[in-house]
Order: structure tokens, then C-alpha cells, then sequence
């Protein structure tokens, strides 16, 4: 296996090359030098198949009150920065069933839902929101920089976008990590490579609690 895939790019911040991190499994993973993204080979991405049988078993009722405790604290982030007013946001990836989306309605914003799978309104892709959440959805996604763009047009300036995602902290867990394991999440992230992520779209980011990443598309700022 060479140390590095000449060929290749990080598929969040397009760096050249990316440096091969291990083998697990008979699966490959890249992590990029520069950003720290930690992914899955290109020619093991799980196909649409494979990856809606696997979305199918995901528990994620929004009645489940364990679930809920689970999104709190992303949920607490953003409705701190929201403050009161009609606002409307997106739920982005929002699975069969979305536990943020009532969580929020429940306190007064409107939400939209958006899923590839389940939810695939093209509609919803066309406006514009004062928020967008994102919840256990970026360790799935196979374009990350471009799902990112999206999100970004999909802000309004001075809008924010919530992020959950269990960050990867420590290398030496890797190979044993459940998170891993999930043969739908091909992509791993760290605060760098959040940090870059703001940085290549000018927006403000912060980690108010952990495996939050919070994001604000700064006013005044074009995409």
C-alpha cells in the first residue's frame, strides 16, 4: 500500500495527496494532511442499495425519549443562538423520521425535511433558511465538500447550521471504534477539519458541547 494516493484528493478540502492512514477489515481509509479527515476509499463507498438497507433498521422516532436526550445537546446550542421569532429552518438528512424537526416545532420554529431517501424534496433544496440542522448525516456523505457548498447556499447570510456528529479522537481506538463500524459512515471528523470547513466558506465555528459543531454563514459574506 503506498503512503500516499497521488492520484487522489481530500474529498472536504480537495488537499493533494491524501496520506493512507490503515486497513481495517479489508477496508481502506485516507486521512487528509491538511484538514484531518479521516475516510473511507472511493472504491469502497457503499452503493444506494446498501446504504438504505442500512438506513431502514435506524432508530430515530421522535417520541423516543432516550433519542431526544441524545440530540439535546445540539438542540440546546442552536436554540440558544436562535433566540424567539417565527424562524424556519431545514432538517437536512432527516431519515424516516425526525426527533429535531418536532423538537424545534415544539418550541415554535417551522422545519422542512429533506432526505435523499425518504424525504427527497427538490423544493426544499430551492429556498433559502435561518437554520439548517444536521444531525448523525456528515459521516454519511460520499461528497463532503460539495454537501457542504449546498449547505452553505441553502443558509441565509447570517444563518446557522448545527452539526452532530461523533468526532474522532483517538487513532489508536480506531480499529475497534463502533462508530467505524457502521458500514454507512465513511467519513470521520475532528475539529480541524471543521475548523477548516468554516475557514473555505468564511463562516464563524464554534464546539459548544461535545460532537456539536456549530456554524454561522457571516452577513454580508457571498457564496
Amino acid at each position: 500500500m503506498a503512503l500516499y494516493d497521488l492520484d487522489a484528493h481530500c474529498p472536504v478540502c480537495e488537499w493533494v495527496p491524501p496520506q493512507f492512514f490503515r486497513e481495517v477489515e479489508h477496508r481502506r481509509y485516507w486521512r487528509c494532511p491538511y484538514c484531518h479527515a479521516t475516510y473511507l476509499d472511493r472504491a469502497q463507498l457503499p452503493d444506494g442499495a446498501t446504504e438504505l438497507d442500512c438506513y431502514r433498521y435506524h432508530r430515530n422516532d421522535p417520541d423516543d425519549p432516550r433519542y431526544r436526550r441524545f440530540l439535546s445537546p445540539a438542540f440546546y446550542a442552536l436554540v440558544d443562538r436562535l433566540g424567539g421569532g417565527a424562524l424556519e429552518g431545514l432538517d437536512y438528512g432527516s431519515g424516516n423520521g425526525s426527533a429535531m424537526a418536532a423538537m424545534l416545532e415544539e418550541v415554535g420554529y417551522r422545519v422542512t425535511l429533506y432526505d435523499p431517501y425518504f424525504r427527497p424534496d427538490a423544493a426544499a433544496l430551492e429556498r433559502q433558511y435561518d437554520f439548517i440542522t444536521c444531525t448523525e448525516v456528515v459521516e454519511h456523505f460520499h461528497e463532503p465538500g460539495r454537501e457542504f457548498d449546498r449547505l452553505n447556499r441553502l443558509l441565509k447570510p447570517g444563518g446557522w447550521l448545527v452539526v452532530l456528529t461523533t468526532f474522532l479522537t483517538e487513532d489508536a481506538w480506531f480499529a475497534q471504534w463502533h462508530y467505524r463500524r457502521d458500514p454507512t459512515h465513511v467519513i470521520f471528523y475532528k475539529p480541524p477539519t471543521f475548523r477548516c470547513i468554516a475557514a473555505m466558506r468564511r463562516w464563524t465555528c464554534d464546539f459548544p458541547a461535545g460532537n456539536v459543531a456549530l456554524f454561522r454563514r457571516i452577513p454580508g459574506v457571498r457564496v
